[in-house]
């Protein structure tokens, strides 16, 4: 029991420093998901125009 709270302690501790990290690696997967599903949006836009 004592090795799993240290452990978790540890992990704990390591979160708490090189949180802003996670965030970047966060945003960064966000921003390209994103740039992707718009990429798409366009390539069809562009591909099939809407005639009226």
């Amino acid at each position: 029991m004592q090795t799993i709270q240290d452990s978790y302690r540890s992990f704990s501790l390591l979160l708490s420093i090189n949180w802003d990290r996670l965030i970047y690696v966060f945003a960064i997967a966000a921003s390209l998901f994103l740039g992707a599903y718009l990429g798409s949006l366009m390539i069809d836009v562009m591909t099939h125009p809407v005639r009226y």
